[in-house]
């Protein structure tokens, strides 16, 4: 019994003595691993085993962190080559985070599962993360977009001597922005093993409206009116001169609309009008841009004459001196306007010119409208004579009179579109019933008395 005791006493004493020894065995076996990465630990493909922290970070900053400045992305457009350098980006790797993972690897386990990982010999992978700011992008591609797009410049006719002249257009380029976008951030990484991503910015081509194949179509004068302008003073002439000037090279393509007061403009002296005679309901005032309306007007008769029919038109409260009543067009700007539409097949292209105190307007387009010819007659169907009307004064010394409003006679007319072919009228069609109201010529009488 005591023999029994003595070798189970002598076993665990030797239970204790091996374990105290491989304990002290694990403890420095572990021991010399506590100021550095454990063995088999790697970051991304670099094995920083038996590595200080700072000897880890080091060696991943120039592997990854610095090399990753010298990436540049590069973008061409056409002929054109654009660079994002990596380093705008504030491009970087979590390093720090990562390195002090590796490091902490196994550190806080027990003894056992520390000598284990060193013995094991079981590999431990950790990779960086990439980050950058994308806001540096979407700006590198609003540049990109600003230099390479251009906007598409439309075909111009012209008059040359006469002679009809085109200039062909020019298709513009548009830079899919949305889309490089998204093809750069998908493409943008941390490989530092491609120092360069090259792309090739999508572009589209935006075609020009106004195309020299339809301008080509014009080819031929289809009407023309004239009127005279000789009575008008200097201030008046130079509002015609304006306003007609504004309206010439004036293009319109099938279905476009032309406005008299948005191509003109607002009528101000800084614009180069003056003040001259205008109608005000029943009066004559002055204000910027007396005169125009005869520049309207004119340019409705030759309109008319290419058998388009205005959207819109208004006729003078009193009978116009250079055309016949109810063929006339006033403006006013923000309240009447002179509107039509190009309801042709074909371009047209209005030529306007003054010369010799008289306005032009000639209208362009193709030869075959010419076919059929178009003018404008009136037709007077009833007049209203005005009558006077006598206002005492009692500030006017007796006898004497003021003549406060002219009289004007009061005239009902109609306007037709006659259509010939071949010389012979074909249709004789009314456009508009104009009615200007007699103005009744006002007098003032004095009556005061002197007492002298």
């Amino acid at each position: 019994m005591k023999k029994k005791f003595i070798v189970i006493v002598s076993l665990l004493s030797f239970i204790v003595l091996v374990s105290v020894v491989f304990g002290r065995y694990m403890y420095s076996s572990t021991k010399k691993w506590t100021n550095i990465v454990y063995p088999n630990v790697r970051i991304e493909d670099v094995d920083v085993s038996g590595k200080t922290f700072d000897q880890v970070r080091r060696i991943i900053t120039q592997k990854c962190g610095d090399t990753i400045l010298k990436k540049s992305i590069s973008i061409k457009v056409s002929d054109k080559y654009y660079k994002l350098e990596y380093s705008k980006l504030d491009a970087r790797y979590n390093i720090d985070d990562v390195v002090k993972q590796a490091f902490d690897y196994g550190k806080n386990l027990s003894l056992i599962k520390k000598y284990k990982i060193i013995k094991n010999h079981k590999k431990q992978q950790y990779n960086l993360k990439f980050i950058y700011d994308p806001k540096p992008i979407k700006e590198f591609v609003s540049t990109i977009k600003k230099e390479v797009e251009t906007k598409p410049e439309d075909g111009k006719i012209s008059l040359v001597n006469g002679n009809i002249q085109i200039v062909p257009e020019k298709n513009g380029i548009k830079l899919l922005d949305d889309k490089l976008e998204n093809v750069i951030l998908s493409k943008i990484n941390g490989d530092v093993n491609s120092l360069e991503i090259v792309l090739d910015g999508p572009i589209e081509e935006v075609m020009a409206n106004i195309t020299s194949d339809k301008l080509r179509s014009i080819d031929a004068q289809i009407s023309t009116f004239t009127t005279n302008y000789s009575s008008s003073d200097y201030s008046r002439s130079t509002n015609i001169q304006v306003a007609t000037k504004s309206i010439n090279n004036k293009l319109l393509m099938p279905g476009q609309s032309f406005s008299f007061n948005e191509t003109v403009g607002q009528r101000t002296a800084a614009r180069g009008f003056k003040m001259a005679p205008v109608i005000i309901g029943t009066k004559v005032d002055l204000d910027f841009g007396g005169g125009i309306c005869q520049v309207s007007t004119t340019l409705y008769n030759a309109i008319i004459r290419a058998n388009i029919i205005s959207t819109e038109r208004t006729h003078h409260t009193l009978p116009s001196h250079y055309i016949g009543p109810a063929m006339d067009a006033t403006v006013d700007w923000g309240n009447l306007d002179y509107k039509f539409t190009n309801t042709l097949p074909y371009p047209l292209y209005i030529q306007a010119f003054t010369e010799n105190k008289n306005i032009y307007f000639k209208i362009y387009s193709n030869s075959s409208l010419n076919n059929r010819k178009y003018d404008l007659v009136n037709e007077i169907y009833a007049t209203f004579e005005p009558s006077v009307k006598y206002i005492e004064d009692p500030t006017l010394p007796k006898g004497q009179t003021v003549q406060d409003q002219f009289p004007s006679k009061g005239i009902k007319a109609k306007a037709y579109i006659n259509t010939y072919e071949n010389g012979s009228l074909i249709e004789h069609k009314q456009i508009s019933d104009d009615f200007y109201k007699p103005v009744n010529e006002v007098i003032r009488k004095g009556t005061k008395i002197d007492c002298k």
